[in-house]
């Protein structure tokens, strides 16, 4: 069995990034086998047995992952072509008045909030955004299960096999895409559920069987909903909320 570096092992495991996992193990954070390990780049086995100390749990618990409805107009991450990142959004003026988490908003918990998936500039809906490497990996790691649910209206007329080529049998950038599950809510309304999430995915396939995308809404990642939460406003991701 083959020795890999422990901070890769701990991000593969679900503890924390793999930034995270130096850190921890710079300060003496983490135990291997019930041994403390300060080296960064020592390497493991994977049967052998990690923990992290209370202080790095901790320090984990104080982070907040976000829930914002994200309007068009709005790019997921960093700023550009003039266009504003979503996080620009968040202060305490906008967050929903019927958030029910304990936390109270502060300016620090915007450093090192990061978009986990993107939304495009000209969709809507649920955006997650996170200081906690964990969720992070969870929903944007190359292997991640988890579904994403969106609404997408649509133009035009769809090919006589589009709907089984939208489920499965269409390619993008020369790589066959997983398999989706796409059906009709209405006479010009799509319900697509997807575990991947390439660039412009959803408007790509859509063009590729006739149709066109005229508004694109994410309702759902995981088990986590948008529900009612209005467009533009923001709450935390609660304790009993899993993805």
């Amino acid at each position: 069995m083959e020795k890999i570096r422990l901070s890769k092992l701990m991000s593969e495991q679900g503890l924390c990034s793999r930034r995270e996992a130096d850190d921890y193990i710079a300060r003496g954070w983490v135990k291997v086998d019930g041994e403390v390990v300060s080296e960064l780049g020592t390497k493991v086995l994977p049967t052998q047995k990690i923990t992290l100390e209370k202080a790095a749990q901790a320090k984990q618990q104080g982070r907040v992952t976000i829930l914002l409805h994200k309007p068009v107009g709005y790019v997921s991450g960093q700023a550009e072509e003039g266009y504003k990142p979503a996080i620009l959004l968040l202060d305490a003026s906008t967050r929903w008045e019927q958030d029910t988490a304990p936390q109270r908003f502060h300016r620090s918990q915007l450093l090192g909030l990061a978009p986990a998936g993107r939304l495009d500039i000209d969709s809507t809906g649920l955006l997650v955004l996170t200081q906690d490497g964990r969720i992070a990996r969870q929903l944007i790691g190359e292997d991640s299960p988890i579904e994403k649910e969106y609404l997408v209206r649509v133009q035009g007329k769809l090919v006589g096999n589009g709907l089984a080529l939208l489920n499965h049998g269409l390619s993008l950038d020369g790589k066959k895409l997983k398999p989706a599950k796409v059906s009709w809510q209405n006479e010009d309304q799509l319900r697509f559920i997807l575990v991947e999430g390439k660039k412009r995915q959803i408007r790509r396939m859509c063009e590729m069987v006739g149709l066109r995308v005229t508004a694109l809404k994410r309702v759902r990642i995981g088990k986590v909903r948008l529900g009612e939460l209005p467009q533009g406003q923001w709450r935390y991701l609660r304790e009993d909320e899993k993805f």
